[in-house]
């Protein structure tokens, strides 16, 4: 494997939503281990989270929710890939998402809110170094493409 997946979480309540995106990166067979950490509340422990990692391969994912500082802040303090993968709730009519999207210059993590797209974002990453794990993203991709085309002549039948 070229590197691993750092799942770094705002809190322990968070753990169910990033067993999601492991559920992914295992199936496409991607090394990962999951942290905790928080912005406002523990910045220090980001802070060394980083600063041990900063000699490895890695692609860190950033699960907060509400006011997601969490991706910003590791982006700024790392130049490795960043992936904010917010999980999406409807308890402020999913305006929470913004502190995800908006980041002041020189930050660039990337977001998305599904679990599945994190892990497959985070592979495609190594995939660019890693011939086997391209090939395992081509056929994940493949299979989803099959699903498309099953699902497709299913309805065509249907009246």
């Amino acid at each position: 494997m070229t590197g691993k997946v750092t799942i770094i979480m705002g809190s322990d309540r968070d753990l169910d939503f990033c067993r999601e995106i492991a559920k992914y990166l295992k199936l496409l067979g991607v090394e990962y281990e999951f942290r905790v950490g928080s912005a406002h509340k523990t910045p220090e422990k980001v802070l060394a989270i980083l600063k041990e990692l900063e000699s490895e391969k890695v692609v860190y994912v950033t699960v907060a929710g509400r006011s997601n500082a969490l991706s910003g802040f590791v982006d700024a303090n790392t130049a490795k890939p960043v992936i904010a993968c917010p999980p999406y709730t409807q308890k402020f009519s999913g305006a929470d998402i913004y502190s995800s999207l908006r980041n002041p210059s020189g930050v660039a993590s990337l977001v998305t809110l599904e679990p599945e797209g994190a892990a497959i974002a985070a592979a495609k990453i190594f995939a660019v170094e890693d011939k086997e794990l391209e090939q395992r993203v081509r056929d994940y991709q493949a299979d989803k493409k099959k699903g498309i085309e099953t699902a497709d002549e299913a309805v065509k039948k249907l009246k």
